[in-house]
């Protein structure tokens, strides 16, 4: 029975929660960084080479079962290729999904700053001449 009382202090330990909702979280984000790729970015990219698809971008390895004019078209037949449209969207994507996550680290961190930074306590005032001279007289009645 210890085992499972063991196993239960374990997952309900705020680390192991917070990294269920960090992984969820991030499932859900790399989602949106994917479609922003995909949909927005891809197409504008698209454009600036001249229409180009990256993803169908590949180089035939083997020209005996024939010539394929689409990547679809080579798996379907089953003839060897290097996908290296693919490759360059991979990287394509991963790049702003990292400049994203960059971002988003860099904004939670300006948050955590400013609660941590909160203002210092007043210094207390300088001793007035009338302290300053009762400090002397107690200094020097402790010397004696």
């Amino acid at each position: 029975m210890s085992f499972f009382k063991e196993f239960k202090e374990f997952a309900t330990k705020g680390n192991v929660i917070d990294l269920a909702v960090g992984v969820i979280i991030g499932a859900a984000f790399g989602k949106i960084v994917s479609s922003l790729v995909d949909n927005i970015f891809m197409p504008i990219l698209g454009i600036l080479t001249g229409k180009v698809d990256f993803k169908e971008k590949f180089f035939q390895l083997d020209y005996s079962k024939g010539t394929a004019e689409t990547l679809e078209a080579a798996k379907t037949a089953g003839i060897p290729v290097v996908s290296y449209g693919i490759f360059i969207q991979n990287c394509i994507d991963f790049i702003i999904m990292a400049f994203c996550i960059f971002l988003l680290v860099k904004f939670i961190n300006r948050l955590t700053r400013k609660k941590e930074e909160a203002p210092a306590p007043a210094a207390p005032p300088a001793p007035t001449t009338e302290e300053k001279l009762l400090m002397e007289i107690r200094d020097v009645l402790k010397s004696k």
